[in-house]
């Protein structure tokens, strides 16, 4: 199956939405997705598409965020939301968009990122819990599903805190 990865433009916007609604089986992720677009820190280059010839079949979004401990700030990204057309999911799409997506954020100068997600999955792309570095959620939440990557070597080393969502995540 050929997968082709591209950032989203304007024309994709409907169909984003429907794909991340049908993956979640609600309407808030792709009601997220739609909110996060308006904020001014939105990044278009990290909101990409997976595409069957010229059919979006997955979308995967990372977002700006903050990590903060008393007047140290860390700058970060979230990857939030990540979805699959549900017939197509298990065959490597989310995979594909989670790596090329990595990639992309580091490329473009991001050092990390932050998932909140399933335990068994996002290890194998190198997320390891948050809590190694001594960064925490802004919510309850289970240790081994709030985790962190290092885009670059030992950027976390140093950093400690509690990670600040843009508010359009309160929203939904």
């Amino acid at each position: 199956m050929k997968i082709t990865i591209r950032p989203e433009n304007k024309s994709d916007y409907r169909t984003i939405s429907m794909v991340t609604d049908m993956a979640f089986g609600r309407e808030e992720e792709g009601k997220l997705i739609e909110n996060l677009r308006k904020n001014r820190k939105f990044i278009k280059d990290l909101s990409l598409v997976a595409c069957m010839g010229s059919e979006i079949v997955g979308h995967i979004l990372f977002t700006p965020i903050l990590i903060k401990h008393e007047d140290k700030i860390f700058n970060s990204l979230a990857l939030a939301p990540v979805s699959v057309i549900p017939e197509l999911q298990s065959l490597g799409i989310g995979s594909q968009l989670i790596q090329k997506g990595l990639a992309k954020a580091k490329k473009l100068g991001h050092e990390s990122v932050i998932v909140l997600g399933h335990e068994n999955y996002y290890p194998r792309f190198g997320f390891l819990p948050a809590s190694k570095y001594r960064i925490t959620a802004p919510f309850e939440v289970p240790d081994n599903v709030f985790m962190a990557i290092e885009l670059v070597k030992n950027t976390l080393q140093n950093v400690h805190g509690c990670v600040a969502y843009p508010k359009e995540f309160n929203e939904v």
